[in-house]
């Protein structure tokens, strides 16, 4: 089994067992069950919030100059997304990324550049570097 499939598989459990074991949870009221799943799926092997971009084929380009202002870019033109991050999101989905890259960013290297696993270019600079 592939690593995403494993993944998936482990969700569908944990999303099994609290649906069995708290009768009065959540997750009961909710019509779609697959949507909960593929939030967790994201914030636990994606890039959390994020995840929607690296999946939507017209996303060009995705940048983050502060915490609360994630943009995109979908054919040539900047977009303001709703998407709301804070700085501990963002230095999480930063080393996630580096670590998938197997780069690293600290004082002694504070501008990175890297390749993800699924091709797209990172580019990251410590605040106050630049």
């Amino acid at each position: 089994m592939r690593e995403p499939e494993v993944v998936h598989e482990i969700i569908a459990e944990c999303i099994g067992d609290v649906l069995a074991t708290d009768s009065s949870s959540q997750l009961h009221s909710l019509a779609d069950l697959g949507v909960v799943a593929q939030e967790v799926h994201h914030a636990v092997a994606g890039f959390g919030p994020l995840q929607q971009f690296f999946d939507d084929p017209t996303v060009e380009e995705l940048w983050i100059n502060e915490p609360g202002r994630v943009f995109i870019a979908r054919e040539g033109r900047s977009e303001l997304t709703t998407v709301v991050l804070t700085d501990s999101d963002v230095r999480d989905l930063v080393e996630r990324m580096l670590r998938a890259s197997g780069r690293r960013l600290d004082l002694s290297n504070p501008f990175v550049d890297a390749m993800l696993p699924d091709g797209s270019r990172l580019h990251v600079v410590i605040p106050d570097i630049t």
